[in-house]
């Protein structure tokens, strides 16, 4: 007989002995106390031994082998793919129908931007939509741009004195799908919820008291503080 074999009847002559003690103290506290445990357990343990007998080596190996246990693996989320802000971003943008919100918007971002890049644009698109969404501006588009205050206009090609002309077709085609990409949902992910912006050549008063989020291209952009309550 294999030590594998001699080894398994003796661990089931030990656990069968350890329930042995506790079932003869439970017998002996029972309505029949002459039942004969011990001889119906030796008789127990002899077909035992003898079916182990029978059981050839691999399979009494596959009998005492623990379960294999496969580990399930799951699929790794995709990231979110990071837009590019780019010519053939740009090219890959739906047409959307003009609105007068999606003018307002295009013409916010050609001129007081189209001389940056695509990214820079966007970031323009962005301040405006982040200010539809504030509550110390108004609640559209056109009237987030076309917004006057503090002696002047909130965007200055607004009130300048100047004929909006649209003088660069192409700009103004970039201008419009970047326009169209934000009023349909695009994430507005590059100025960090940032409601103004400038140039090196300004310096307003606000941007001492804001922080700054960002700067892309010529722009600085800025956001107010966050206010929380005091105890």
């Amino acid at each position: 007989m294999s030590s594998l074999k001699c080894w398994t009847r003796s661990m089931v002559m030990l656990l069968a002995l350890a329930p042995a003690a506790h079932a003869e103290m439970t017998v002996s506290q029972s309505n029949d106390p002459a039942a004969p445990l011990s001889i119906n357990l030796a008789g127990l343990f002899a077909q035992e031994n003898a079916a182990l007998g029978q059981v050839d080596e691999g399979r009494f190996s596959e009998i005492i082998a623990p379960p294999v246990v496969t580990k399930t693996t799951k699929a790794k989320k995709a990231d979110p793919v990071a837009l590019t802000y780019d010519a053939a971003w740009v090219e890959a943008l739906p047409a959307a129908p003009e609105t007068a919100e999606l003018d307002c918007l295009a013409r916010a971002v050609y001129f007081e931007a189209r001389g940056e890049s695509i990214k820079g644009q966007a970031a323009v698109a962005e301040v405006v939509l982040n200010r539809t969404d504030s509550p110390y501006f108004p609640r559209s588009v056109c009237g987030v741009v076309n917004q006057a205050g503090g002696g002047g206009c909130q965007f200055s090609f607004v009130c300048d004195g100047r004929a909006d002309v649209i003088g660069d077709r192409q700009a103004w085609y970039v201008a419009e799908k970047i326009a169209a990409a934000y009023i349909g949902g695009t994430p507005r992910d590059l100025t960090d919820g940032a409601t103004y912006f400038h140039t090196p050549a300004v310096k307003p008063s606000w941007a001492n008291r804001f922080p700054m989020t960002v700067r892309i291209g010529a722009h600085f952009f800025y956001r107010r503080p966050i206010v929380t309550a005091s105890n």
